[in-house]
């Protein structure tokens, strides 16, 4: 239904990387998130009242919740698109990450006083009437349920969103809620052992833990996580496929919301290349990375000496020097300066984060190795960190 919905209101809905088209997409699917748990709370909801039993009772208002959730998403999609101004030269696509973190809020919110009541319910079990509309209603829900799993499930990896994930994730978890109703209501009617209570006290508890997912999603990039690594690996094979980059190192992906990247990197180019002709291979790449990504590129230029042989040995030594402190450190722009009572030796050293050493120690180790080689060397290092 998703993908006829998709083909008739969303114009190009195969340019799934376009901003707008994305937009288009999460608001599809918010109003229909919103439709579709809104009946489902009703039905719920009347059943619940109609035979007394909280758990279904409580898995109705999961599906208020739920809707809910879709209604903040469908409104963080709406403005996520909106265009940059003065106040937010870089657009206002954290919106959708803010959005759903107020939809992670919620489902705490709603799974404490969920969990209230059915403890309630426990200490002091009412009877429950258990019918054949009961039984129907909760299978039917299930099966919509499992339809919206997989529609946003699809939609998500379709237009990359992580908010779409979590919505997808959030529809399975309520599938095993309401199975868990369904569970209560059959050992009511089968064996007359009440149930209830200790049923809605596991909804709420899987409440809980898709808030608690919700929230660790959507927290991350707000506070800024490294980008993916089939990001990464497409960026570089973007930037690679040009002969006139040698090599890249201090990728950044800085990252606005969906649609809102800005990437900057520093190209290794050969140091006897033309400078204009190299600037000019360097526009072209900005252009290609802007387009491909819908971003905003940044690249430097690091010229790299091939036939200075003495670069060439340190380059090597100090390559050697670093897999010796940890395999994980590299190094790149070295740079020697000579002078008349020393030699500068400048570079940059990265060093993971969480390492064992402080950059000091590093520092260090660098210039204590070097010392013991070349007495008259000065080692000036820039400590790096990893950004992918």
């Amino acid at each position: 239904m998703i993908s006829l919905l998709a083909k008739i209101f969303i114009k190009n809905s195969g340019e799934v990387n376009d901003p707008v088209v994305r937009r288009a997409y999460g608001m599809l699917c918010g109003i229909a998130g919103i439709l579709l748990n809104t009946i489902l709370f009703g039905f719920k909801m009347a059943v619940g009242t109609i035979t007394g039993s909280i758990a279904i009772s409580a898995d109705a208002f999961n599906n208020l919740s739920d809707a809910g959730s879709s209604l903040i998403t469908l409104v963080g999609f709406k403005f996520s698109g909106a265009a940059p101004d003065n106040e937010h030269p870089f657009g206002h696509g954290r919106i959708e990450y803010i959005s759903g973190f107020c939809v992670s809020l919620l489902i705490l919110l709603m799974g404490f006083e969920l969990a209230q009541s059915s403890i309630k319910k426990i200490i002091t079990p009412e009877e429950v009437q258990v019918s054949a509309l009961s039984i129907i209603v909760l299978v039917g829900s299930i099966l919509i349920k499992l339809y919206m799993y997989f529609y946003n499930k699809s939609v998500g990896h379709k237009i990359n969103s992580a908010a779409m994930e979590a919505t997808a994730a959030d529809s399975l978890s309520d599938c095993i809620s309401t199975f868990v109703v369904l569970l209560s209501t059959i050992c009511m009617m089968v064996f007359h052992v009440n149930i209830d209570g200790w049923c809605g006290a596991a909804v709420a508890i899987f409440i809980f833990y898709t808030g608690i997912k919700a929230a660790r999603d959507t927290i991350s990039p707000l506070l800024g996580q490294p980008p993916s690594p089939e990001l990464v690996k497409d960026i570089e094979d973007t930037v690679l496929a040009h002969p006139e980059i040698i090599g890249i190192h201090d990728l950044v992906v800085h990252d606005y919301g969906p649609g809102r990247m800005m990437i900057s990197l520093h190209g290794e180019v050969s140091g006897d290349s033309d400078i204009n002709f190299v600037h000019d291979a360097i526009d072209r790449i900005e252009a290609e990375l802007n387009r491909k990504f819908h971003c905003v590129s940044v690249i430097h230029m690091d010229p790299l000496t091939f036939d200075d042989s003495k670069c060439n040995a340190l380059r090597s030594e100090l390559t050697n020097i670093a897999q010796a402190i940890d395999p994980k450190i590299t190094i790149h722009d070295l740079r020697i300066v000579e002078g008349p009572t020393h030699t500068n030796v400048i570079f940059d050293a990265v060093v993971p984060f969480e390492f064992s050493m402080t950059d000091e120690q590093v520092r260090e180790k660098f210039i204590s190795a070097v010392r013991q080689r070349h007495p008259y060397y000065n080692c000036v290092i820039n400590i790096d960190k990893p950004y992918i």
